[in-house]
């Protein structure tokens, strides 16, 4: 019994590894190959380079135009897929890390609109200028499934409950939070950028909050600094943050 025990655990471990880094690949990049059924051509998958950008939770957001090959392909059929990779070129490329996400690609609704529109320009202010352009909306993925290959052998299907859309009951205060880090706790904000990315700034700023961890600003690059646990509330939020607080200030 205590080796079937040790072995769930071994198991619930991998699994939680696997989540926190397939998180941080999805946070910190924001380029994809996005996979439809092609409408033209017999619903054949239509590969197509496209830009993201992630919600509070770990929902996915897509700025495309009508005209796009795979506007047309989600118009007729909805399912989709995101893969997401990073190339690193000091080693096989064959070993890198990559997270695929499928899931149904559908217009944002109206009450969603304008928080997706200000946390996507936000992080991509160059894709403001396609506003201008009538036939750009905003299209959110709903996650179905998760793939994640972090190298050779660590491979899974993510339990999907924590990518869902969820009810983020903290959203309308994440700008006074902002606001109280970058000006009472600037120290820990500066120390967690070198800690997690090497980073010497005596002006990082933090930019945003997810559930997941928050994005500091640092000459002109964002980088994603990720909780130790995944935090739903305001007040796991605080914690996290105090966590971070403790543990990189000095």
């Amino acid at each position: 019994m205590g080796l079937c025990f040790k072995s769930l655990n071994n198991m619930s471990t991998k699994k939680a590894k696997y989540e926190n880094e397939a998180t941080s690949l999805m946070r910190s990049s924001d380029v994809a190959i996005l996979s439809t059924l092609s409408k033209k051509q017999d619903e054949y998958p239509f590969g197509s380079f496209v830009t993201y950008g992630s919600g509070i939770d770990r929902s996915i957001y897509i700025y495309a135009s009508d005209i796009a090959e795979h506007t047309r392909n989600i118009k007729n059929n909805p399912k989709s897929c995101l893969t997401i990779f990073k190339i690193n070129n000091e080693f096989d490329k064959q070993n890198s890390p990559r997270l695929s996400i499928m899931g149904d690609l559908r217009k944002v609704s109206e009450d969603d609109i304008n928080s997706c529109k200000e946390r996507f320009f936000k992080f991509l202010p160059d894709s403001k200028q396609y506003s201008k352009m009538h036939d750009f909306n905003f299209y959110k993925l709903h996650t179905a499934k998760i793939r994640w290959i972090g190298g050779f052998g660590q491979i899974g299907w993510l339990k999907n409950d924590n990518w869902l859309g969820l009810d983020i009951n903290w959203q309308k205060k994440e700008s006074s939070m902002i606001a109280h880090m970058n000006k009472d706790h600037s120290d820990v904000i500066i120390s967690s950028l070198e800690t997690f990315e090497n980073i010497s700034d005596s002006k990082a700023k933090m930019l945003s909050i997810c559930i997941d961890g928050y994005y500091i600003e640092s000459n002109d690059n964002f980088y994603f600094i990720p909780f130790d646990n995944i935090s739903f509330n305001a007040s796991e939020i605080k914690e996290s943050l105090v966590k971070h607080s403790k543990k990189y200030k000095d």
